[in-house]
């Protein structure tokens, strides 16, 4: 008999749960997008994020395997936000070849703006999904991610 975690009758509903993450990955970005100003997009704010969740300082290397990423794609996303001033490179102390990335106050405001950016979004979806209910699902969809990410390692 088939262990049930991996019965063909499993694969399916595995399928389903990644194919609904991607659609709402698709559907969010596009709203988060259509939110932020004229050039800038949902990698920059990843970067932002990440600095400020994670850690600053980080080499551009590091971030490029956190977020399984060409280093020449994070390089370009990293130009970019250091020519609107919301990062800056600096010389790694520990390695004088690489760099380090750092979060510039301006950075840390624009990531917080580009949050209150999505509240009336938010507010919408709130009238039709139940906060209850997101608090219920965050910690699987957190686990999910924790356990693909320790996988992946």
């Amino acid at each position: 008999m088939a262990d049930d975690r991996t019965s063909k009758d499993t694969l399916p509903v595995w399928f389903a749960f990644f194919t609904e993450i991607g659609i709402i990955n698709q559907l969010s970005r596009a709203l988060f997008e259509a939110r932020l100003p004229d050039g800038v997009t949902v990698p920059h704010f990843t970067v932002l994020n990440h600095l400020m969740r994670v850690r600053d300082g980080q080499t551009p290397q590091r971030m490029a395997e956190a977020f399984q990423t060409p280093k020449a794609s994070l390089t370009n996303t990293l130009a970019g936000l250091e020519a609107r001033g919301l990062i800056e490179m600096r010389r790694n102390p520990d390695d004088g070849r690489s760099k380090q990335v750092w979060l510039t106050e301006t950075g840390r405001a624009f990531r917080d703006q580009a949050i209150g950016l999505l509240a009336q979004d938010a507010a919408e979806l709130a009238e039709q999904i139940d906060l209850a209910d997101m608090k219920t699902m965050l910690p699987l969809l957190e686990n999910v991610r924790k356990v693909m990410d320790k996988a992946r390692d």
